[in-house]
C-alpha cells in the first residue's frame, strides 16, 4: 500500500472545523496547514458558512477538487458516515483524530471502520490519534504551532501508538539537532498498523532510519512485525510500554492494546536485529546514532580523551554494554606517538582508551583518530572531547568530522553541550557526526550500531 498522497498530499479537507470555537482541534489542524504548509486545505461541516472568508463545505464530497488526505475531528459516531463520504470522493486517505471508539469499548464503531476501509482499500490513520506530521508538505496534529516545537528535517521516522510520546520525543529531536523525516501517531491502529507503516518507510526515500514506540501488537502481529523489521534495509529501533503489570493495565484502557509478555518480546525483538530502546533517552541516542551511521557493527571501540577520568567512565559503560575496547598493539601506538606534539609525546598514555592529556591541541586528536580509522580491530571511535582544555579551538570539531568522512569510520563525539561550545558542535554536526552530551549518550550509540542487523 502506498501512503505518499497521505505524507505528501497537495490537497486536504478538515473535517468537523467549528463555527464557534477557535480552538476546536479541526480549527487548529485547518489554520495551521492554511498558513503555513503547501497543501491546499478545505473546511469541512455539515452546518456550511464561511470559514475566515472561505467557503465550509457541507461534505466533502461537495468539494469540487480531488482530495488527497482527509483529516476527521468529529464525534466518534458520526465518523463512519464521513468515511463512506470519503470513499465516495476517491479521497486518497484519512486520519480519524476522533476518540471514543475501542478504548471506550465501542467495538462496533471500530469494526464499521474497518469494513469501510477493507471493502474500499482504503487507508485510514487512527483513530484517537494525532495523525499525520511531514516535514514541509503537511501537520494534522490538533497542537497549535505556538505551542509546539519541531525537528528540523531528517531522516528518521517515527510511528506511535501514543501522540504525547510522540511530540515529546519530537522535542527532544529539535533540542539535540536531530532531523525527523515522518511522524505518525497511529493510536488504535484499526487499519493501518505498525507492519504497514514499516513496509511504507522502508521504502521511503526521505527516511533511513525507523522508530517505533508501541505499547502492543495484536495477536500474531508482533512475530509480523519482527519478521518484516529483520527484511527491512533500514535500521529498525523499538521502544515498548506495559513491561509491568501496571503498565499493561494502563496501556490496555490507553488504546486498547494487548500488551503481552514482555521478557518474549524484548527476546524476539533481540533474535530478529531489532534495536530496542528501554526508555526515551534511549530512544534518543538511538536515533541519533543510527541517522549517521545506519550500520552494523561488531562493537569494538577505539577511545580518544585528554581526562584519564573520561576515559575510565567510558570503558565501564561500554563494558555494561557488551562493547569491547581492544588494546592496542605497541607499534601501532609507536605511530601515533611519533606523530603527536612534543609536549605530550612522552606522557600520552595510548594503550586504549588513549589519553592524551590535558596539553593535547587539535592535531593529536586528528593523528589519534586518522590512526584508529586505519586499524582493521576498531570499527568505532569514541571522541571524548573536553573543549575546555587550552590548545583544543573551535575548529576541532569540523577537522574530526571530516576526517571521519574521509576515512569512512564512525567517528562519535561527547561534547558538553553550553552555547560556547556550540561550534564544536556544530562543526561536527555539520559533517554528520553525532554529539552527546554525556559518556552514557555516547556509547548508547555505539550499542546502537552493534545490536541492529540490517540487510
Amino acid at each position: 500500500m502506498d501512503f505518499r498522497t497521505l505524507f505528501e498530499p497537495k490537497t486536504m479537507a478538515v473535517v468537523g472545523v467549528s463555527l464557534t470555537n477557535d480552538r476546536h482541534p479541526a480549527n487548529v489542524i485547518y489554520n495551521k496547514n492554511y498558513f503555513r504548509y503547501p497543501v491546499r486545505v478545505f473546511a469541512v461541516n455539515p452546518k456550511g458558512g464561511e470559514y475566515y472568508k472561505e467557503k465550509i463545505y457541507r461534505k466533502i464530497s461537495d468539494i469540487p477538487e480531488k482530495i488527497d488526505f482527509a483529516v476527521i475531528a468529529v464525534r466518534a459516531d458520526h465518523v463512519p458516515p464521513v468515511l463512506e463520504d470519503c470513499v465516495n470522493k476517491w479521497v486518497g486517505g484519512a486520519a480519524v483524530i476522533s476518540g471514543g471508539f475501542d478504548e471506550t469499548g465501542r467495538t462496533d464503531l471500530t469494526e464499521e471502520l474497518r469494513r469501510i476501509a477493507s471493502e474500499a482499500d482504503f487507508p485510514i490513520i487512527g483513530p484517537n490519534c494525532l495523525g499525520i506530521y511531514s516535514p514541509d508538505f503537511v501537520d494534522s496534529f490538533f497542537l497549535p504551532s505556538e505551542r509546539m516545537v519541531r525537528p528540523e528535517s531528517g531522516n528518521i521516522a517515527i510511528v506511535s501508538q501514543s501522540g504525547g510520546i510522540l511530540v515529546d520525543q519530537m522535542v527532544k529531536f529539535a533540542g539535540q539537532g536531530i532531523g525527523l523525516s515522518r511522524a505518525v501517531s497511529i493510536g488504535n491502529k484499526a487499519v493501518i498498523d505498525e507492519i504497514d507503516l514499516l513496509k511504507f518507510f522502508a521504502r521511503d526515500d526521505r527516511t533511513d532510519v525507523i522508530a517505533f514506540y508501541v505499547e502492543g501488537f495484536s495477536p500474531g502481529k508482533g512475530r509480523e512485525f519482527a519478521h518484516a523489521a529483520s527484511r527491512c534495509p533500514k535500521p529498525v529501533i523499538i521502544m515498548k510500554a506495559g513491561k509491568s503489570e501496571a503498565g499493561t493495565r494502563a496501556v490496555s484502557s490507553h488504546t486498547a492494546s494487548i500488551a503481552g509478555d514482555y521478557t518474549v518480546f524484548s527476546s524476539v525483538m533481540r533474535q530478529f536485529g531489532i534495536v530496542e530502546a528501554l526508555d526515551e533517552y534511549e530512544m534518543l541516542s538511538f536515533c541519533e546514532g543510527l541517522s549517521s551511521y545506519p550500520v552494523s557493527i561488531r562493537g569494538r571501540a577505539g577511545i580518544v580523551t585528554a581526562s584519564g577520568g573520561h576515559g575510565a567512565v567510558a570503558v565501564d559503560r561500554c563494558s555494561q554494554g557488551g562493547l569491547e575496547i581492544p588494546s592496542l598493539a605497541e607499534d601501532v601506538q609507536e605511530e601515533i606517538r611519533k606523530n603527536l606534539s612534543g609536549s605530550i609525546q612522552k606522557i600520552a598514555s595510548l594503550g586504549n582508551p588513549l589519553d592524551l592529556t590535558g596539553s593535547a591541541r587539535d592535531d593529536d586528536f586528528v593523528v589519534a583518530a586518522r590512526e584508529l580509522s586505519k586499524n582493521d580491530d576498531i570499527d568505532c571511535i569514541l571522541m571524548l572531547l573536553l573543549p575546555y582544555l587550552p590548545e583544543v579551538t573551535s575548529d576541532v570539531g569540523a577537522r574530526l568530522g571530516q576526517l571521519s568522512q574521509e576515512e569512512n569510520k564512525p567517528i562519535i563525539a561527547y561534547v558538553p553541550h553550553v552555547e560556547k561550545y556550540k561550534m564544536i558542535i556544530e562543526g561536527f554536526q555539520l559533517n554528520r557526526v553525532p554529539v552527546a552530551h554525556s559518556i552514557e549518550g555516547a556509547v548508547l550509540m555505539v550499542e546502537a550500531m552493534k545490536r541492529c542487523r540490517t540487510c
